[in-house]
């Protein structure tokens, strides 16, 4: 449904957003008719979306998620409530809040997107508003991965390949609170952050063997980087018998070992409301600390795009309209 104003036009708003699937060309910031929220939904004024790998792979067509186009990318969203749908309870206009949003459907790379009411929780009160975007579904991948998938509990051991980036840290953090030894590979530029997150031992995986550097077998191994497919399975010998191997790199294989009782599981991160709100109120104590390595306005998205093509996008990016 589109929105009219009293002399019958219709209003509309900026957005980025690609007719076909293709190269960072594709996107084109354009007016778009503001959306008008159904039962069950909510209108939001974007304040910021957050860039994410899986925008870039859904735009060049490789990664199966069958969005409908034209398609407005930027699934991870915060701003600020502005309309309501029938039904919705909870919510009010003025509300500020964060979610991340069915990726199938139009994002928040826009000044306005609707969102399902259920996919919306109170946005942490201790940072900018437009640096919550960055959450969502980074932090809902770490916490997916370690306890979902890993069953991770107090007193184990994990081993986090590809600690540096956004959604190692979280998992780091988040394994020290639940009471796990840490060990995390990360390059010397990441050491800092790494250790600042609070692992308990990091291993420069760019001068050390991970299968010396580990004298003690883990019960969890959680691969956050694109390792080679044998390097990978040499590494599954670092699990005790009857632990698990969880990986987010779901464009391979996950190795297991089963005469051993080592099982493997690949991430897939889905929405989980009560998870989102409890990772907001972790922010909010410092628990957890959100990550935000540059800030673009929208017209700058297709660009950014760009880098992410040729492999030079790090840390978390915001997008602000």
């Amino acid at each position: 449904m589109k929105t009219t104003d009293t002399t019958g036009t219709t209003k509309t708003m900026k957005a980025v957003r690609f007719h076909q699937v293709g190269g960072p060309e594709v996107l084109q910031r354009e007016d778009v008719p503001l959306p008008t929220p159904t039962a069950g939904q909510v209108r939001v004024q974007v304040t910021a979306s957050a860039f994410s790998a899986a925008d870039n792979g859904m735009r060049a067509g490789f990664l199966p998620i069958p969005v409908v186009l034209p398609h407005v990318p930027g699934y991870d969203v915060s701003g600020t409530v502005d309309a309501l749908g029938d039904g919705v309870t909870g919510l009010a206009v003025g509300d500020a809040v964060i979610g991340f949003l069915p990726m199938e459907r139009d994002g928040g790379a826009a000044q306005y997107v609707i969102a399902p009411a259920d996919a919306l929780v109170a946005a942490p009160t201790s940072i900018p508003l437009a640096d919550a975007a960055a959450l969502p579904s980074v932090a809902l991948t770490a916490w997916q991965a370690l306890f979902d998938d890993g069953h991770l509990t107090a007193g184990q051991r994990v081993l986090i390949v590809g600690a540096g980036g956004v959604v190692g840290k979280y998992a780091i953090a988040l394994a020290k609170r639940a009471g796990a030894h840490v060990i995390a590979t990360a390059s010397p530029r990441s050491d800092d952050a790494v250790r600042a997150a609070g692992a308990d031992q990091v291993i420069d995986h760019t001068r050390t063997d991970l299968l010396e550097a580990v004298q003690d077998q883990v019960d969890v191994l959680l691969n956050l980087a694109p390792l080679d497919p044998e390097r990978f399975t040499a590494l599954v010998t670092l699990v005790r018998d009857g632990g698990v191997v969880v990986s987010t790199t779901a464009f391979m294989a996950t190795p297991d070992d089963q005469t051993r009782g080592v099982r493997a599981a690949t991430v897939f991160v889905v929405p989980d409301r009560d998870r989102l709100t409890e990772l907001v109120s972790l922010v909010d104590a410092g628990a957890l600390q959100v990550e935000v390595t540059r800030r673009i306005p929208l017209a700058e998205l297709p660009a950014l795009h760009a880098e992410a093509t040729a492999g030079r996008v790090t840390g978390k990016v915001v997008v602000l309209p």
